[in-house]
């Protein structure tokens, strides 16, 4: 029995004991992964999918990750500009043993799905928004909207950015310590605007 899987963007035919070289999967060498996107299976009775097979998985065993032959780009610019780059790439790999290839109950086996792994750049800018709403949430919120312009140096783009930052009055604006300051990102709140709200919150 064989099956015909896919993973990284490439399609693989595969059969128990197959050993295969796949794009990077989030997986620690000794780890099982089971691969659900199965095109067809192959043997006595063939199953094509449409596009995939439900139920229907390839289990596998890391064996390690690896990385895959260099490749060479070498871009030569003539005449004019006689100009020259090289560039290398080593891809990144996943060394997988096919241990297994389940026809139903994939979904109900309880192994791992095989994912791939997100660069490391993506991750980061999710973090932005989270540390932006911990502010938000941390600085005191009044019932009524202040005028934040009346501030010396607080002008209408200040003001709005400070409202994005959840201070839209001189009570909220006075009652923030240096912690909370230092954490508001989308303006630098000056000292003496806390001190004139101060005065401003006391009516």
């Amino acid at each position: 029995m064989f099956a015909v899987l896919k993973t990284g963007g490439k399609q693989y035919k595969v059969q128990a004991g197959d050993i295969l070289r796949v794009e990077k999967l989030a997986a620690d060498a000794g780890e099982k992964v089971q691969f659900n996107d199965v095109l067809m299976l192959g043997g006595d009775a063939p199953v094509v999918g449409a596009p995939f097979i439900e139920g229907a998985g390839v289990q596998a065993e890391v064996i390690e990750q690896i990385k895959g032959d260099k490749v060479i780009k070498f871009v030569k610019r003539r005449r004019k500009h006689s100009s020259k780059r090289t560039v290398g790439h080593r891809q990144k790999l996943t060394l997988v043993k096919i241990t297994d290839i389940l026809s139903s109950g994939a979904d109900k086996s309880g192994i791992k799905a095989a994912t791939g792994s997100a660069p490391a750049g993506e991750a980061a800018p999710a973090a932005k928004p989270a540390k932006k709403a911990e502010a938000k949430a941390e600085a005191p919120s009044a019932a009524a909207a202040d005028d934040l312009t009346k501030l010396n140096g607080v002008g209408p783009a200040a003001a709005k950015k400070l409202a994005e930052a959840g201070i839209e009055s001189f009570a909220a604006l006075a009652a923030l310590s240096d912690e909370q300051i230092a954490a508001i990102e989308t303006v630098k709140v000056k000292p003496e605007w806390v001190e004139q709200a101060k005065e401003l919150a006391k009516g």
